[in-house]
């Protein structure tokens, strides 16, 4: 009981402090002077983590200081949303600043084990940014096709060390049996637990960047805290899975504790702390705009309250993520945010701080979310979502929600109900009818469903995918 009480006088006492520096923070200008120097960028994207799985977002068995830390220097995003409720869908659109399904990758809801990636003509946030001057690099998780098409040094970035599947053990870096750790396009073997080899690689990319002068963006996308369940202690349940035959080799359905989640998302934090260390030694941090989000809404070990639902799903659970901004030079101190942001938006925001082009032959479908940030004005947004897996559609607009699963339909006010417990469409059909409209004239001017996508024959052993793998290499 004494422990709880501790921790309950720390998060008031953390709350007061973000309160007050939140004031202290309104009696300046709202936006301070623009350093001549083109901001660094640093985007740190978490797999599979969930709304609450901060304890700034309310984590209650486990605490984050470094990423909290992140959020009382910056502005935390209280309506955050992925653009899919799985991750190669979600990347697309990150990468793209477009809805996923404008590409036939993005129909791909999980990736297909078929000869399709990321275009490497298509523009992209880092390909963007190197036309502006900026050095780029993608330390982690690809996902977006495999080579020798598809890659990460084939869409913008000048460097890779990562793994290009869509999940790899921890201790032997391996899916399936077979090795994926990548040093730009050569496998490499290195010992070491998949998220202190992330971290180690982004502090010391942050230390050699900043001395090289160059403007530069670093895309930290941690496997934390994806399947499979393995803390940095666990060493003997990656033996177990190493020693398990057959096709499933790397997936077990009855891994994993919530005191074995909690352990990946502390490690995840800790080396966001040394990754915002190492910004500091090189003094770069002032100039420096840092990103934490996730991928999707998270699964079974995840905490998604006030919302229902889990990765794979178009509940509020399924897309809803944590989403924090720093960028000491321009953005105030401890502040919240209300603005519905989605994905997408990162690629027009960054662009826009960077002073960088959108590509005018593929216009974003997000927006730039610094100005209502800066402002404290949001900005009314219309949202939609459709995945393969059980006929989900969705479309928010304001406080409302249309939401479609097989052939179950409704209409949620996801503010006040926030758990999408009450059906409104009988009550309120005017508005439920209007957004039916809108969801289908959105879908019109996407491409159509794939039915030979992978996600069309989802199956029984598929279920792998609800549970954080996907079966293949991805």
């Amino acid at each position: 009981m004494g422990d709880l009480m501790r921790k309950h006088d720390r998060r008031h006492i953390l709350k007061g402090g973000a309160a007050a520096l939140g004031a202290a923070a309104a009696s300046r200008s709202i936006a301070a002077p623009r350093s001549p120097r083109k901001p660094n960028i640093v985007f740190i994207m978490a797999d599979d983590l969930g709304y609450a799985d901060l304890s700034c977002y309310g984590r209650r068995d486990y605490e984050t200081p470094n990423i909290d830390r992140l959020a009382v220097q910056g502005v935390r995003f209280t309506q955050g949303y992925a653009n899919s409720s799985v991750c190669s869908a979600t990347r697309l659109a990150l990468i793209t600043g477009r809805y996923q399904y404008r590409l036939p990758l993005g129909l791909e809801e999980p990736l297909a084990e078929r000869d399709i990636g990321l275009p490497p003509e298509h523009p992209t946030l880092p390909s963007q940014l190197r036309l502006a001057g900026y050095t780029t690099m993608l330390i982690g998780k690809w996902h977006l096709g495999r080579l020798p098409k598809y890659g990460p040094r084939e869409s913008g970035y000048d460097h890779f060390f990562g793994f290009r599947g869509g999940a790899l053990d921890y201790f032997t870096h391996e899916s399936n049996g077979r090795g994926d750790l990548w040093d730009g396009d050569h496998k490499v073997e290195m010992a070491g637990y998949m998220t202190d080899l992330l971290g180690d690689r982004a502090v010391k990319a942050v230390g050699e960047l900043a001395h090289a002068g160059k403007p530069f963006l670093i895309s930290l996308h941690f496997s934390a805290p994806h399947w499979p369940w393995e803390g940095p202690e666990d060493r003997a349940e990656a033996e177990r899975l190493a020693a398990k035959a057959g096709p499933d080799a790397a997936f077990s359905f009855d891994g994993g504790s919530l005191a074995t989640y909690a352990r990946m998302v502390e490690r995840m934090d800790h080396q966001v702390g040394r990754v915002m260390a190492a910004l500091d030694r090189a003094g770069i941090a002032e100039d420096t705009i840092v990103v934490f989000t996730s991928d999707n809404g998270g699964e079974r070990f995840s905490d998604t309250w006030p919302f229902t639902g889990k990765k794979t799903e178009l509940l509020e659970g399924g897309i809803r993520i944590p989403a924090i901004l720093r960028w000491p030079r321009r953005i105030p101190r401890a502040t919240t945010s209300d603005q519905v942001m989605i994905s997408m938006d990162w690629m027009p925001t960054l662009l826009a701080s960077a002073g960088a082009a959108i590509a005018p032959d593929c216009p974003s479908d997000g927006i730039d979310i610094l100005p209502a940030v800066l402002s404290g004005a949001p900005v009314p947004r219309t949202l939609f979502w459709r995945y393969l897996h059980m006929r989900q559609q969705a479309c928010r607009s304001g406080s409302w929600k249309y939401l479609k699963i097989g052939e179950n339909q409704f209409l949620f006010d996801v503010i006040a109900d926030p758990l999408e417990r009450a059906n409104l469409k009988d009550r309120r059909p005017e508005i439920f009818a209007g957004l039916v409209a809108q969801y289908q004239a959105w879908e019109a001017t996407m491409l159509p469903l794939d039915p030979a996508s992978y996600s069309h024959h989802f199956s029984g052993r598929d279920m792998a995918d609800h549970f954080g793998v996907p079966p293949g290499d991805d």
